[in-house]
């Protein structure tokens, strides 16, 4: 079919959903997936300024990189990423020196790109060139001691050598995030000029991978189609021979799609809308607490948020359940409750140790000198009103009862990143996510620092030398401790009072299997499977 017939012939679905003719009796084919988003990609590449989230849905399945996450099931039985069991993918075996300064990959010697040419280490060299040769991606390899192009080291045509100035445990994990995807070097440099020597801006609109599904036909910010490539090396080739991903807008557009059988897949879902997929008994809804973190933020360098009492009193007063189910519909996995004082784990984020306790929540305003509490607003984006809302209304009603008066402000989509980043906002709703799950990196990103990231402008000298401190820690027992410090101090000055992790809920047809969560919550088409 040309692009033209791919774009136009279609038939009318329902509120905005089209589907090209050749794809309306897909559900009766075994090979072929139809998925549905709210979102849109609008970018092949996987990092460079302006693409966005929606994006790495297509370049994690038509691009390879070096290593991978390994999967583990869950107690439920859904498969979920493993940050610490890192496999191969595009190497077929890789090694660490006993000095752990050097990382050495042996690439698989029949891998080929989707044009057909061989995968050199030339490639590789270069495509993890272009990472730090880039702001954004030189920001997050920079957190794995990887930082010059001369780092990256070619030993034969399918070796490549990645050399650290220090042992760092952060190397490794970086390999197998989004950023490091292997691009066909020798196509993309086709396309590149003295001012954009990578081919950045060719990459955005044109994939030159390798990776298990090629791109047979797109429309950007609308749909896309994949096609299963069978001179795929990388992994079993995926069970499905052509995925369709379409952008449907409107959450009772998708659920309704599903529901008819016109889809097998329906991402995005609000949680009033999984509430009523999961009293059909026809689909399934398959939810897992995402690394993600939704969270109440005060700025501790802006009174009356400095007073350490005044924090712990809001951590006392918010009413957590009523949050949870009425925001989430208890959807997610909670952050709040525990137990105070030292920490049992040094995984985190954990919950924190505070529960409702009003009575408390006065006492503690009253020692700090506001008996009577105080004004203040709370400002969340609109962008996520969906969830923030109810959180703000009912945060205003439950510390209206301790004194503290609360106005409401509505930021618009977009604005509140700057703010934040300005130091401007006292108290508000936001959330984040940390791809490297170590302890001590989410403290580096989210309790330390100038950055907009330090959302509560936390600046504890025993903490920030505490972060010093670990970065390059190769004793355990001495990180541990050092951790559990760190966890101690941010439970008691609550800096940031953290909700829950939000579940990633998806919608998808009975017959559709072995869907497996990764850290960045877009779609991995390759272990799914037809039942």
């Amino acid at each position: 079919m040309k692009r033209r017939a791919f774009l136009t012939s279609s038939m009318i679905l329902g509120a905005g959903m089209v589907l090209p003719a050749k794809w309306a009796a897909a559900q009766s084919r075994e090979d072929s997936l139809r998925v549905l988003s709210e979102g849109a990609a609008n970018s092949f590449e996987s990092f460079s300024v302006g693409i966005n989230r929606n994006s790495l849905q297509i370049s994690w399945n038509i691009y390879d990189r070096l290593v991978k996450f390994a999967y583990k099931a869950r107690e439920d039985g859904t498969a979920y990423y493993d940050y610490f069991d890192i496999q191969p993918e595009l190497a077929e075996r890789y090694e660490v020196s006993d000095d752990k300064t050097s990382i050495t990959f042996h690439l698989r010697k029949d891998a080929v790109f989707h044009d057909g040419a061989p995968v050199t280490a030339e490639d590789v060299k270069w495509s993890l060139d272009r990472v730090v040769s880039s702001p954004i991606g030189l920001s997050q390899f920079g957190t794995g001691s990887m930082k010059e192009t001369s780092q990256f080291v070619v030993v034969d045509a399918h070796t490549v050598r990645i050399d650290l100035p220090q042992p760092d445990r952060f190397a490794l994990p970086n390999l197998a995030l989004t950023y490091p995807i292997i691009v066909n070097s020798k196509l993309a440099l086709q396309h590149a000029t003295t001012e954009d020597p990578f081919a950045s801006e060719w990459l955005k609109m044109n994939p030159a991978g390798g990776g298990a599904y090629k791109i047979a036909r797109a429309q950007i910010g609308e749909r896309i189609l994949f096609e299963r490539f069978e001179d795929w090396k990388s992994g079993p080739l995926p069970a499905f021979r052509q995925v369709l991903w379409q952008t449907v807008p409107a959450a009772e557009s998708r659920v309704a799609s599903l529901l008819k059988g016109d889809a097998d897949v329906a991402q995005d879902l609000p949680p009033k809308d999984v509430m009523r997929l999961l009293e059909n008994t026809d689909v399934k809804v398959v939810g897992v607490p995402t690394s993600s973190f939704q969270f109440i933020g005060m700025n501790t360098q802006l009174a009356p948020f400095d007073d350490v009492r005044v924090r712990q009193a809001i951590a006392y007063a918010l009413p957590y359940d009523a949050m949870f189910q009425t925001a989430l519909f208890g959807r997610g996995q909670p952050l709040f409750g525990g137990e105070p004082g030292a920490p049992e784990t040094t995984t985190f984020p954990q919950p924190l140790g505070y529960s409702t306790d009003l009575e408390k929540a006065k006492a503690l305003l009253a020692e700090a000198g506001l008996p009577d509490g105080f004004e203040t607003t709370f400002q969340f984006e609109l962008s996520v009103a969906t969830v923030a809302e109810p959180v703000a209304l009912l945060l205003q009603e439950s510390l209206g009862k301790i004194g503290i008066r609360v106005t409401i402000d509505k930021v618009p989509a977009g604005q509140l990143g700057t703010l934040l980043q300005e130091k401007k906002v006292p108290f508000y709703f936001e959330g984040s996510t940390s791809y490297l799950a170590d302890p001590d990196y989410f403290f580096r990103v989210f309790y330390y620092g100038d950055t907009r990231w330090n959302f509560g402008s936390y600046q504890n000298p025993e903490f920030i030398s505490l972060v010093d401190a670990t970065r390059y820690e190769t004793d355990q027992a001495a990180y541990d401790t050092s951790v559990r410090r760190m966890i101690e101090l941010v439970k008691d000055e609550v800096p940031i009072i953290l909700l829950w992790h939000p579940s990633l809920d998806t919608g998808m047809a009975k017959s559709v299997e072995d869907y497996s969560y990764t850290f960045h919550r877009q779609l991995d088409f390759r272990p799914l499977t037809r039942g």
